[in-house]
């Protein structure tokens, strides 16, 4: 313990006390050089921007070009400061082989945000699910991919679950199939139904129609439920008015039967007693 103590005691005095101006200059040049990285930073984004870089790469290469600078920043400050730099460099190396193998887990997120990088499974602006979470990408960092969720909440993934698990990207085409699903009574006519579905989608300037779309809105008979014949009107759509028209369409059916008498059922119980 006395020998940590001098060994502290003798830091302060040849490197601290004996290398105030160094000290002083070496703090102005991290302060200087921080707000210089920024602006490279900023510089070679606007660079990365005209020449119409993928805009999930230019963010990733930003945040590398910015940690990667500052790096060698606190380098030439401690070398400033008189601390030698190969033995810092030495200590530097040994922490960071310890650090690593403390932190596989955020190399891995490093390389799995390389892997997203170069084969592409989504971008930023892309609606993603993946397991539980699901929403809109708003930025793909070195560690982890950034979500924005439908009622805006923020979820940070670790890149390599994002880049080792199977996902969902609701947006990667620009077309989706909308299947509006309706059930109606035994004894109702079936193609009285869909004679009316196929109305209601004739009516909608959202509709795509062959050889835009992979096919012409259908209504198929899915099944024979206990209560119900179910149908199913399938529509394409493009992928930005998919929800207006699975929602607007589930109104319009809703609102059309009614008007027509065409039942609706639901689930009901029936009850003898016996006297």
């Amino acid at each position: 313990m006395d020998e940590l103590l001098k060994q502290a005691e003798s830091f302060v005095t040849n490197i601290l006390f004996k290398n105030v101006p160094e000290i002083l200059v070496a703090l102005l040049l991290l302060f200087v050089g921080w707000k210089l990285i920024k602006f490279i930073v900023k510089t070679v984004d606007k660079i990365m921007t005209k020449r119409n870089l993928d805009i999930s790469l230019k963010q990733f290469l930003s945040s590398l070009i910015g940690i990667a600078l500052k790096v060698l920043l606190v380098i030439t400050v401690v070398s400033m400061v008189g601390i030698p730099i190969t033995s810092f460099v030495a200590v530097l190396g040994a922490a960071g082989l310890a650090i690593g193998m403390a932190m596989q887990g955020t190399l891995q997120n490093f390389a799995g945000g390389v892997i997203i990088l170069l084969l592409k499974p989504y971008r930023v602006g892309d609606f993603i699910e993946q397991g539980s979470y699901m929403g809109t990408v708003k930025s793909i960092q070195i560690f982890s991919t950034i979500l924005s969720t439908v009622d805006n909440k923020m979820i940070i993934i670790p890149n390599t679950q994002l880049a080792t698990n199977s996902l969902i990207n609701y947006t990667q085409s620009d077309k989706r199939r909308v299947d509006v699903n309706v059930g109606i009574a035994y004894g109702e006519s079936v193609d009285k139904a869909k004679s009316v579905l196929l109305d209601l989608a004739k009516s909608s300037n959202k509709i795509l129609l062959a050889p835009e779309a992979p096919a012409n809105p259908e209504v198929v008979l899915t099944n024979l439920s206990s209560s119900s014949v179910d149908l199913s009107l399938r529509l394409w759509v493009r992928t930005a008015d998919y929800w207006d028209v699975q929602f607007g369409f589930n109104q319009a059916v809703y609102d059309k039967f009614n008007e027509l008498g065409i039942e609706i059922p639901f689930n009901q119980l029936q009850v003898h007693v016996k006297q």
